[in-house]
């Protein structure tokens, strides 16, 4: 047992406060994007939710210029460019494409702005790679219980708005025709939308947030059309991906060439990209099994109409 472990965790994986801090942050950060985004892929918002995660780099870079908390600039411009889509896409699917477009470009202008910025004033290195691309093992301690917090009243208010989002979300006439407010609660959504792209983007940078917003819930719903059961299964999907993606990315710092780990970003996503082809294959093999079961009654059914023709009329 201890030869298996020490093959699979590097020296001192486990008393790591980074690794620590990285397991619980990452294991929140997945369970949230994973609920949130069963919606954004059933609504068919994962350009919203990419166009946010690109324009909090204008808000992380433009908190890290004036010493906050990148988190705190990821939300609250996030949040806004949310509430402009809204305002700008109105209920025109054609319309709010276009506002998404808009407000992405505007906000990626203003990341690049700042980020100039934060190179030429300040002395700190790889400021734009923490940004866009984020880093696990540098996330603050003393932000856990933020994270946590937020996390937490995302998932209430999603919780509380289940039904009412769940019936929007699949069809906004009825929705409306049944008294839900269909407007207030896509301006809701589209809030809790960013601040789980903001808490994605804070753990695997901003570029990178879509990953875990969209690909989880999407290889959740390939293998099951219930949407609560799919909440559950993108939840479990995000946090094995990140956990897994933490234990290579620490475990890569003694690859050849010993010293230069490999990103935990990019094991994160690598394992997203591919949990969805693998959960495409199962759902292929899964419904060519299903047909051949259906040909196989259908010749049983046809062989035995020709053996009894009169039964059959």
């Amino acid at each position: 047992m201890n030869q298996v472990l020490r093959a699979l965790f590097a020296p001192g994986f486990f008393a790591s406060d980074p690794v620590h801090a990285a397991l619980v942050v990452g294991a929140v950060v997945a369970l949230v994007t994973g609920a949130v985004g069963v919606f954004t892929v059933i609504r068919g918002q994962a350009f919203a939710g990419h166009a946010l995660g690109e324009v909090g780099s204008a808000g992380g870079s433009a908190a890290f210029l004036g010493g906050a908390n990148p988190l705190w600039g990821f939300m609250g411009v996030a949040i806004v460019a949310a509430g402009l889509i809204e305002l700008l896409g109105l209920h025109r699917p054609r319309a709010r494409d276009v506002a998404t477009g808009l407000v992405l470009g505007a906000g990626l202008g203003l990341a690049a702005l700042f980020l100039y910025l934060d190179a030429t004033s300040s002395s700190t290195t790889g400021v734009a790679v923490t940004i866009l691309f984020g880093s696990l093992f540098a996330v603050s301690q003393q932000m856990l219980p933020s994270i946590v917090a937020l996390s937490a009243v995302s998932l209430v208010v999603l919780a509380v708005c289940y039904r009412m989002l769940l019936l929007s979300s699949l069809s906004s006439d009825l929705a409306a025709a049944r008294g839900v407010p269909v407007r207030a609660l896509g301006i809701a959504y589209l809030v809790i939308m960013a601040v789980a792209v903001s808490l994605a983007a804070e753990t695997i940078g901003a570029i990178l947030a879509t990953a875990l917003v969209v690909g989880p819930p999407a290889t959740a719903l390939r293998l099951t059309k219930r949407p609560g059961g799919a909440l559950v299964v993108a939840g479990l999907i995000g946090v094995a991906a990140v956990w897994l993606g933490i234990v290579l990315a620490y475990d890569s710092y003694y690859w050849p060439p010993a010293g230069h780990g490999w990103p935990v970003s990019f094991f994160v996503v690598a394992l997203v990209f591919l949990f969805y082809l693998a959960a495409g294959a199962v759902t292929g093999m899964t419904q060519a099994r299903r047909s051949r079961r259906s040909e196989r009654a259908a010749r049983r059914t046809a062989s035995g109409c020709a053996e009894h023709p009169g039964d059959a009329a």
